[in-house]
């Protein structure tokens, strides 16, 4: 799957967990920059993004995740 295709993607599904239309994914992006990024939301978010590219990840890829390049750099390498 190609990376603008990922990014626009886990754009649209940001912009749907924190209900915030100015997110916008980037590499760099972190729970830390996101007022309403807390665990559960963060729950919502990897269950969201594993419905959304029909991708699994283990909980030890999910504890690894420290951003959103993170992330799709790991869907990249899941995604059908």
């Amino acid at each position: 799957m190609q990376t603008d295709a990922i990014y626009s993607q886990l754009t649209a599904i940001l912009r749907e967990v924190f209900d915030d239309p100015a997110l916008v994914a980037r590499p760099d992006l972190a729970a830390d920059d996101v007022e309403d990024w807390d665990s559960l939301s963060h729950l919502r978010l990897i269950t969201t993004v594993q419905k959304a590219f029909g991708v699994k990840f283990s909980a030890g890829e999910i504890g690894r995740l420290n951003n959103v390049g993170d992330l799709a750099a790991l869907i990249q390498v899941k995604a059908p």
